[in-house]
């Protein structure tokens, strides 16, 4: 999933500040999941504008609308009659629903009220951990189901560095060595061969390198 986080009150009370009108979107998705930006969030964030601008003198009309997905266009139709109604939209959808909203209605401007942090995992209530860089070239095959790229402080993809120690990572004494954890996974399985075999350099062209990336299945296309 997607996690995020809000950005502070007042980061997003001054993104409003000259709009008379505004929409606060939250997303039924990711950020719902986490907390983030579900239709509770946006229920929140809304009274806290509403009290905050006021407080500041110069109160600020807050709608509210929470729709499924703001990264698809079809979803974010339901509140198409809302748009004319308001100044400005503050999304509280990850980064994607808020470039979504400004390609969509381009009329109108959607600021961010979260900060996108990782693709992540929720390990314990109220916890959530980074499990995925998104790298374009997976290789949880060969290390049985845990990523190095996004759980290794060096992203090593043949054994740990020499600063592992006991299991834990030398960046941070809280941080399991993923190595570490791959070795006793592929132990437990039966698997430790496998760790013998060198993996070739990474090709980090499949990651954030070379503009946006973009897949298209043609089998899919009208």
């Amino acid at each position: 999933m997607i996690v995020a986080e809000q950005k502070s009150l007042d980061e997003i009370k001054q993104s409003i500040s000259g709009f008379d009108k505004v929409l606060v979107l939250g997303c039924g998705t990711c950020v719902t999941v986490c907390f983030a930006g579900g239709e509770k969030e946006v229920g929140i964030l809304a009274s806290s504008l509403r009290m905050a601008t006021r407080l500041d003198g110069k109160p600020v009309e807050i709608l509210e609308a929470t729709v499924q997905r703001q990264c698809e266009y079809e979803y974010n139709e339901s509140i198409v009659d809302l748009l004319p109604q308001v100044d400005a939209v503050i999304s509280i959808a990850c980064g994607i629903g808020v470039q979504t909203m400004n390609e969509q209605f381009p009329e109108i401007l959607t600021l961010p009220g979260l900060n996108t942090t990782f693709l992540g995992q929720p390990t314990e209530q109220g916890v959530w951990e980074e499990r995925c860089q998104a790298c374009g070239n997976c290789v949880l095959g060969t290390t049985g189901g845990i990523c190095p790229i996004a759980r290794c402080a060096k992203s090593l993809l043949n054994g740990p560095c020499g600063g592992s120690q006991n299991g834990v990572c030398e960046v941070d004494p809280d941080t399991p060595c993923a190595w570490h954890l791959i070795y006793e996974r592929m132990t437990a399985l039966g698997k430790q061969e496998l760790l013998l075999e060198l993996n070739a350099m990474k090709d980090w062209r499949t990651s954030r390198d070379g503009g946006a990336r973009k897949i298209v299945r043609e089998d899919l296309r009208l």
